[in-house]
C-alpha cells in the first residue's frame, strides 16, 4: 500500500473524514471525503419514483433500503481500497431533492404516501397564498402541499405532528432531531433572511387563513427548526446507525450537520455561495441561481426565492426545457451519417456540431426555433411543441442552424435573467457552468457568457455533484475556524487549487443574443398556434 493510501486509511480509522449523502432523482450516491476536502470512496444505489393514485411518490421502504444499500455500496468501496472497515466517520450530512409533502402523526406513522416535489396538484393552494403573501409560492413547495390538503378537505390534517421534506425525514430518523437547513426550509415556506428563520409575518398569516378549521396545532409546531450552515445539528443515535448500517459495524454517536436540499449543496459543489455570484445548471433542463445582495422588491411569479445554506436570498430561475431538441437534432445528423455508411462517435459529433455553431452569425441568421419539450412556465405555456422557423430571407446554413440551437436552449433562462438584471437591477459578478450544455469546451460556456452577459467559469472537474457539496458542508461545521464563513471555507479550503476556465462575454455575442431574444420573444405566438393546432401523438 503507497504512503498516501496509507494515510488515508489512517485518517478512516481516526475518523477525520466527512461524509455526504444525496437522495437525487433516480440515484442516490454516498461521498467520502478526507481532510483536506477531497473524495476518498464512494457508494451509489439507483432507484425510481413511481405514479401511483395520481401521485408521484417514493415509499419508506424504497427510503430505507436505498439509504442502507446506498451506504452497503461506500463501505464496500473502503474495504476494497483500503483494506479496513468503516466503523466511525468524523461527521456526516444529509441531502434530497427538496419540497414535496411528507405529514406524520405523533407516534411517527406516515399519514399519506411521500408525494414528490414532480406533483403538480396544488395550484389552487400555491396561487391563493401566493396572493395571501404577496410572495411567488411555485406548486412544489410544502407549504402549498399543505394547504392543498387542507383545500381538499384531507382527513389526515388534523392529526400531523410534524412535517418535513424527503432529506428532513431521514436525518429525523438518524438523529431524532426535527430540524432543517436553512436553503432546504427555504423550499417549505418562505425565509426571512435577516431572522434566519420562516418569515414571521407570513407564519402568522397562514395560521389566520387556516384558523377557522380549529386545527389542534400553529404552523411552527409542525414545522422543523431551522438551522444555518455550521450549526450543530444532533448525533446519529444507536436507532440511526442501525437504520444506516444494518451489520451493526457503523458506532452511533457521529455529529450531523443540518439536513440541506440538492440546490445548497449545488451551491456549496460549485463554490457559489457568496453574494453576487451564481451558477447555472444546464441539461435537459436549466435552472440558474444567483446570490442576492438584498432580497427582491416585488414577487414575480418567473423567479423562485430560496437561500444559500448560510441563509443569504437566492434568486432561482428555473427552466423545463433545456438541451432534448439540440440532442435530438444531433441524433438525426448520426442518422444521416449512418445512413452513407459512416459510423460516428457521439462525442465528436456534439464536438464538431457544437463548434460549427461559433462560425454562424451573431444573431442566427434570422432563423428561430423552440425547444418546448413541456410547457414553459417562464413564457406562459402548460404544453410545448419542438418548433423550427425561418424566413425565406434567412440565411439558412449549417452554423446558424447549431447556433439557433444553442440559443434557443437558453431563451427562457434569458428572459428569467433579464427580469432580476433589468427591473431589480442584480448584479453579477461570475456564473459556474456546470451540466451537459458545457461538455465542448468553449461553446456552451461562450453562448451562456452571452446570454447572461457575465462571465461563466467550467471547472476543471465537475466535482461529485450534491453528495460532495452536504460532504464539503458536513465538513464545514466541523472543520471551520471562529468566525469563518462558509464562502471562505469553500473558497479558501476547498476551491484554492480548483483549475478552472472563465469566458467574459463577447460584446458582439452579447449584442447578437439580444437580437435573436427579440425575434424569440415575437415568435411566441406561433409556438402557441403549435400548441393549439399541433396535436401531441
Amino acid at each position: 500500500m503507497g504512503l498516501d493510501l496509507q494515510e488515508t486509511r489512517q485518517a478512516i480509522l481516526d475518523g477525520r473524514t466527512a461524509l455526504g449523502i444525496e437522495f437525487g432523482s433516480t440515484r442516490i450516491k454516498a461521498v467520502l471525503v478526507d481532510e483536506n476536502n477531497r473524495p476518498i470512496a464512494s457508494g451509489s444505489h439507483d432507484w425510481e419514483n413511481r405514479y401511483e393514485n395520481n401521485i408521484w411518490t417514493y415509499s419508506l421502504e424504497d427510503i430505507h433500503t436505498g439509504l442502507q444499500d446506498c451506504y452497503a455500496s461506500l463501505a464496500k468501496d473502503v474495504s476494497a481500497t483500503y483494506d479496513v472497515e468503516l466503523t466511525t466517520i468524523g461527521v456526516m450530512g444529509i441531502s434530497a431533492m427538496m419540497h414535496g409533502y411528507m405529514p406524520f402523526d405523533k407516534d411517527g406513522k406516515l399519514l399519506t404516501p411521500f408525494r414528490t416535489w414532480r406533483n403538480n396538484i396544488t395550484g389552487p393552494a400555491s396561487e391563493k397564498l401566493s396572493e395571501l403573501f404577496q410572495f411567488h409560492i411555485p406548486q412544489r413547495w410544502s407549504i402549498a402541499h399543505l394547504y392543498q390538503a387542507i383545500l381538499n378537505g384531507e382527513e389526515h390534517v388534523p392529526d400531523i405532528d410534524y412535517m418535513c421534506t424527503l432529506e428532513g425525514y431521514i436525518h429525523w430518523r438518524l438523529t431524532g432531531q426535527k430540524v432543517q437547513g436553512i436553503g432546504d426550509a427555504a423550499g417549505m415556506f418562505p425565509i426571512d433572511s435577516d431572522t434566519k428563520t420562516y418569515d414571521a409575518e407570513m407564519v402568522q398569516k397562514f395560521d389566520g387563513l387556516v384558523a377557522d378549521k380549529g386545527y389542534p396545532w400553529k404552523m411552527l409546531d409542525i414545522f422543523p427548526k431551522v438551522l444555518v450552515a455550521g450549526d450543530p445539528a444532533g448525533n446519529l443515535t444507536e436507532e440511526g446507525a442501525r437504520l444506516l448500517d444494518p451489520s451493526g459495524k457503523l458506532k452511533a454517536g457521529i455529529p450531523l450537520c443540518p439536513p440541506e436540499g440538492d440546490a445548497g449543496t449545488g451551491m456549496a459543489a460549485t463554490n457559489s455561495v457568496a453574494k453576487r455570484t451564481g451558477n447555472v445548471s444546464a441539461g435537459t433542463s436549466v435552472f440558474a441561481m444567483i446570490v442576492l445582495e438584498k432580497a427582491l422588491s416585488k414577487p414575480y411569479e418567473e423567479i423562485d426565492m430560496v437561500t444559500t445554506p448560510a441563509g443569504d436570498p437566492v434568486a432561482m430561475v428555473h427552466c423545463n426545457n433545456c438541451t432534448s431538441d439540440l440532442n435530438a437534432w444531433v441524433g438525426l445528423f448520426k442518422e444521416f451519417s449512418e445512413a452513407f455508411g459512416v459510423e460516428v462517435d457521439m462525442n465528436k459529433l456534439f464536438g464538431t456540431l457544437y463548434n460549427k455553431a461559433m462560425e454562424g452569425d451573431k444573431d442566427c441568421g434570422g432563423l428561430l426555433s423552440y425547444c418546448y419539450f413541456s410547457g414553459e412556465h417562464i413564457t406562459g405555456f402548460t404544453e410545448g411543441r419542438p418548433l423550427f422557423a425561418r424566413s425565406a430571407n434567412s440565411r439558412f446554413n449549417l452554423a446558424n442552424f447549431m447556433r439557433t440551437h444553442l440559443y434557443t436552449a437558453l431563451g427562457a433562462l434569458k428572459i428569467g435573467m433579464d427580469i432580476l438584471v433589468e427591473n431589480e437591477g442584480v448584479q453579477v459578478d461570475k456564473i459556474l457552468g456546470h451540466g451537459g450544455l458545457f461538455k465542448t469546451k468553449g461553446v456552451g460556456q461562450s453562448i451562456m457568457a452571452a446570454a447572461v452577459n457575465t462571465p461563466v467559469t467550467v471547472m476543471s472537474t465537475a466535482g461529485e455533484g450534491g453528495a460532495w457539496g452536504i460532504a464539503l458542508l458536513a465538513s464545514y461545521m466541523k472543520n471551520k475556524a471562529e468566525g469563518e464563513t462558509l464562502d471562505a471555507f469553500l473558497e479558501n479550503r476547498v476551491f484554492a487549487e480548483e483549475e478552472g476556465t472563465t469566458l467574459a462575454p463577447d460584446p458582439a455575442d452579447v449584442e447578437g443574443f439580444n437580437r435573436f431574444i427579440i425575434r424569440y420573444k415575437e415568435g411566441l405566438a406561433i409556438e402557441r398556434a403549435a400548441v393549439e393546432h399541433l396535436e401531441e401523438r
